[in-house]
């Protein structure tokens, strides 16, 4: 049961590149491991910028392809997994990027492929 489009995906896209920024600070990050601040702020702004480059409703220049940008989130998703074990977060630094790896794979997992033309 595939239901996450093309459009959908979109409009989570920068929200959750903000959320990426902004949340760490909020929740206090970096407790166990500074870096634990820092990836998710520099994942965050990466995000934004490969949303503004997407080739989607909301992307503006549109010169990145979707599948390459699901590809991208699949690899974040994957390494938010895996950094608290490789970096040593532990508590709500280690839980914040399993929660968020999580997430993204579900969302690249839901997603609808698109009909061919």
């Amino acid at each position: 049961m595939k239901f996450v489009t093309k459009r959908i995906h979109a409009f989570l896209d920068y929200p959750v590149a903000i959320a990426l920024i902004v949340l760490p600070f909020l929740l206090g990050l970096g407790t166990s491991n500074s870096f634990a601040l820092t990836l998710s702020v520099v994942t965050g702004v990466a995000a934004f910028i490969l949303t503004l480059l997407t080739n989607h409703h909301l992307g503006v220049f549109k010169v990145v392809s979707y599948k390459h940008h699901l590809l991208v989130d699949f690899t974040v998703a994957i390494v938010f997994i895996l950094a608290p074990f490789v970096f040593s977060f532990e508590g709500i630094d280690a839980y914040f990027y399993w929660i968020n790896g999580i997430a993204v794979l579900t969302v690249v997992g839901l997603h609808k492929p698109e009909p061919s033309i």
